[in-house]
């Protein structure tokens, strides 16, 4: 699907918080601009567990068509009610997306063998590339290593891993038994380093939301093994992977990226803004970074 680094976009929102298009044209255009490889919308990080259908199509719409086709757009489709996930791939299929990002199904907490059918159902009926999504920590449940290989081996269209569980020993099992052609992205901005130099293919990156052209350096050095680069990006904006996680997610970069004057601090409930402490902190690490 891409390699190099993926922006999971955040969503605008206005003082009435319905979506605001023309700071999304902004944040869409900044992206390009900065040789982003791929956008993933409608994620965790874009709140979409409070965006309805009808402002789904238009998000998507929008985004497909400011990008024009220059990279690939993929839509956070997951849910834990499988009919659900196969509605949401056919509509964004229908408005014109390029793949699919589908979390493991929270809350229920299936099995190994239900996420195995769970996935593989999807596989099956619908037809934009999958990309498995594996959070624990957001979900309760962990898609394992050898799960991960199965699903990849068996169904040809689950193309890739977004691995988000903070484990790099299961992360290098996957990269280790995994098909040729299967690519693992790192769902942690302060993992892709290893990540990728294990042999995987690139990063989602929350962090990209804000300054976008330094994980796209720091992902290609790593690809082309320009280790020495690749650490002093790494290392230099570290501190800003770990702000942008004093709280949930996307907490803490919606602030940051208002900071920047491209949105305004507006989440929908049950998000709110970010603590006046916690803000302090993460504004005093953008300004001795020089990104405001």
């Amino acid at each position: 699907m891409f390699e190099g680094t993926g922006t999971a976009l955040i969503t605008p929102f206005d003082e009435n918080y319905d979506i605001d298009y023309s700071a999304l044209e902004n944040l869409v255009n900044k992206q390009l601009d900065n040789n982003i490889d791929s956008l993933i919308i409608l994620g965790t990080t874009g709140e979409a567990p409070t965006i309805h259908r009808d402002e789904k199509k238009k998000l998507i719409k929008t985004v497909v068509n400011i990008v024009n086709g220059d990279i690939p757009v993929i839509i956070g489709t997951g849910t834990n009610d499988t009919s659900h996930v196969i509605q949401n791939s056919n509509d964004a299929k229908e408005w014109g997306a390029d793949g699919q990002l589908v979390v493991t199904p929270y809350y229920n907490k299936g099995t190994q063998d239900t996420l195995y059918k769970h996935y593989s159902y999807i596989a099956e009926e619908t037809d934009l590339p999958i990309i498995l999504y594996n959070v624990p920590s957001r979900t309760g449940v962990n898609l394992e290593a050898e799960t991960t290989v199965t699903l990849a081996e068996d169904n040809e269209s689950i193309i890739a891993v977004k691995e988000a569980s903070g484990d790099i020993s299961q992360v290098a099992k996957i990269i280790a038994n995994k098909p040729a052609d299967f690519k693992v992205y790192s769902g942690n901005d302060d993992q892709a380093f290893p990540l990728i130099a294990l042999g995987g293919h690139g990063l989602v990156s929350v962090a990209s939301n804000v300054v976008p052209g330094k994980f796209v350096e720091l992902t290609h050095n790593l690809l082309d093994n320009n280790m020495d680069a690749a650490r002093e990006i790494n290392n230099k904006y570290n501190v800003l992977m770990n702000s942008l996680f004093l709280e949930t997610n996307p907490i803490p970069v919606k602030y940051a990226v208002s900071q920047q004057g491209l949105c305004k601090n507006i989440l929908r409930l049950p998000l709110s803004e970010m603590s006046e402490e916690n803000s302090e902190k993460l504004k005093s690490v953008m300004q001795e970074l020089e990104i405001i």
